[in-house]
């Protein structure tokens, strides 16, 4: 057993870890696999145009992975995730539409705040009312995806912002804003893994719950603080997802769930908590995106899209527990 003489963070560390080399490098390796054979298949996949294309695509996909990164390294899950993006950019809606004075910038504050609610009653509920989080958060994605429909009739809210047209389109040289937002998230997301005191609880929470409480670890202000830092960056999600669409969209996109739980798998992240990185599952996420443009460019239907996400969520689940075993 951890000596109870060591300090909290430092034996917290040794409760945690990074993942072995294989799922480390593993989204790299695939992402790579996968442009030599669009690179060789589609004649534009590797064209600079394409590949700008691709990284503004992924930027939203790469934060939910931060986001539902961190949930699944306390050994938890967030359903809700995409549902709460979806609340986010109808709360955005709303505000701009029946209280346009108060300008874009409260409409963006008003998506991430009602994002951040949403994570902290997960948290909550889950943290002190012992209720299963699959469970909470499986209720949370009805009643977020039930908020948003009743606040737009289920009608989508066009919404016309130069602000939001120029974090859609600008960027700084060829680097779209949405790219450099999603870096800045993912470098956060590194450093307060890595580097803080709440990172190493944050490991020691998903590696060994119960030796993780006797050394200290609050854990239950643990598990609210990353379903809060889940909520918050769906919030951001929601600004960026309503900046590229132009509208605020009632109906959740169930697949960016999917993606998002699958690109933390392969980035490294253990479903059993406790071993993973943020820098994986962004290269997840890029990878997914990826896939998706490269059937497309090479005009095989995106029907078979979700069948090999499952698939991987499912290969990359039990290869995990094999590690473990």
């Amino acid at each position: 057993m951890l000596s109870n003489r060591l300090p909290t963070w430092q034996g917290a560390r040794l409760l945690g870890s990074r993942p072995d080399f294989w799922s480390n490098w593993t989204a790299l390796i695939a992402l790579a696999v996968l442009c030599l054979v669009f690179g060789i298949g589609a004649s534009h996949f590797l064209s600079a145009g394409n590949v700008e294309d691709v990284l503004t695509e992924s930027a939203v996909l790469v934060i939910l992975a931060v986001g539902q990164s961190f949930v699944i390294l306390t050994a938890g899950i967030d359903l809700s995730e995409v549902a709460i993006l979806t609340l986010g950019a109808v709360l955005l809606g709303e505000v701009v539409t029946h209280a346009g004075g108060l300008g874009i910038g409260f409409a963006c504050l008003a998506a991430v705040a009602g994002g951040a609610a949403m994570g902290l009653l997960n948290g909550l509920t889950i943290a002190k009312v012992r209720i299963t989080d699959f469970i909470v958060t499986l209720g949370a994605l009805g009643v977020a995806s039930g908020l948003a429909l009743v606040l737009t009739s289920g009608t989508p809210t066009q919404i016309t912002s130069n602000f939001l047209l120029r974090l859609s389109t600008g960027s700084v040289g060829p680097i779209g804003y949405p790219v450099l937002v999603a870096v800045a998230v993912v470098i956060a997301g590194h450093w307060t893994l890595f580097h803080t005191r709440f990172g190493a609880h944050v490991l020691a929470t998903g590696g060994d719950r119960e030796a993780a409480r006797a050394m200290g670890v609050r854990i239950d202000r643990v598990r609210i603080a990353v379903y809060l830092i889940s909520g918050i960056l769906a919030g951001l999600t929601a600004v960026l997802y309503t900046a590229r669409i132009g509208a605020a969209e009632p109906a959740p996109d169930t697949t960016l769930l999917l993606d998002a739980i699958a690109a933390t798998v392969l980035g490294g992240v253990s479903l059993f908590g406790g071993r993973g990185t943020i820098l994986g599952p962004a290269v997840g996420a890029v990878l997914l995106t990826a896939l998706a443009n490269g059937l497309t460019l090479m005009a095989v239907s995106q029907f078979y899209e979700p069948l090999v996400v499952g698939l991987v969520v499912v290969g990359a689940a039990g290869l995990m527990r094999y590690q473990r075993g």
